[in-house]
């Protein structure tokens, strides 16, 4: 427990001097999320490297590639963009030393393999333990940050709606984590909502199965949330 606390007061002194300094971002994935932020990343002027386990599937980026854990050392931010089931795994090739002190986006969801049932996805995890708990548990000195989930990869970059600016739901343990991802939305077009910790993954990640439903049961695909406030 005492090594727990100290390696969280080194990451969060080391998070407060590094706010708004990101520049090279390492994408873990080579699927449609993550060329899709690569892509976004890459367009407002950072430095990106795809990662993937397979190189056939980078053959289009014209950008930097590398393995999980080359890309993982190259970045000062690193984006999880794996099916949640190799999330665990993904992290592990990416090595603890390699995501140690820095700025993890996580993208995933704990979709079961097994189909909908009448348009509702079914999760291998409970409602006492989101995926992203799992990750910050087992890379406790990685500061992650729940954000890109309840969204399609088609509108996760600048996206234009008719009512403005749509909502991304994050949460993390770790305040200059988010306060660097909130930076990110910005650019890419999305007011922020900060749910607090990592036990906020139990509500933000079931956003997915509300997202899905019109998209399996209508073919519906191109919406987004937006959170209304009173002025």
């Amino acid at each position: 427990m005492i090594c727990e606390r100290e390696i969280h007061a080194k990451t969060a002194a080391e998070s407060e001097g590094n706010i708004g300094m990101a520049t090279k971002v390492g994408v873990i994935g080579s699927g449609s999320v993550g060329k899709t932020l690569a892509a976004g990343f890459a367009k407002h002027g950072y430095d990106v490297m795809m990662g993937s386990r397979e190189a056939g599937k980078l053959a289009d980026w014209k950008g930097k590639k590398g393995s999980f854990a080359e890309s993982a050392a190259f970045a000062d931010v690193v984006v999880f963009a794996v099916k949640g089931a190799s999330a665990e795994a993904a992290a592990a090739l990416c090595g603890d030393g390699n995501l140690r002190g820095k700025t993890v986006i996580d993208t995933t969801n704990p979709i079961a393999e097994a189909p909908p049932e009448k348009g509702v996805l079914k999760f291998f995890t409970t409602f006492d333990e989101s995926l992203m708990e799992r990750l910050q548990k087992h890379f406790p000195a990685a500061r992650f940050v729940k954000a890109f989930n309840s969204v399609g990869s088609a509108s996760m970059v600048n996206p234009e709606f008719k009512a403005g600016a749509p909502t991304m739901f994050i949460c993390g343990n770790d305040g200059g984590a988010k306060a660097q991802v909130r930076e990110i939305l910005t650019k890419f077009g999305w007011e922020t909502e900060d749910m607090g910790g990592a036990e906020a993954a139990r509500a933000i990640e079931p956003l997915c199965m509300l997202w899905c439903i019109p998209g399996f049961l209508r073919n519906d695909w191109t919406h987004a949330f937006k959170l209304l406030k009173k002025t």
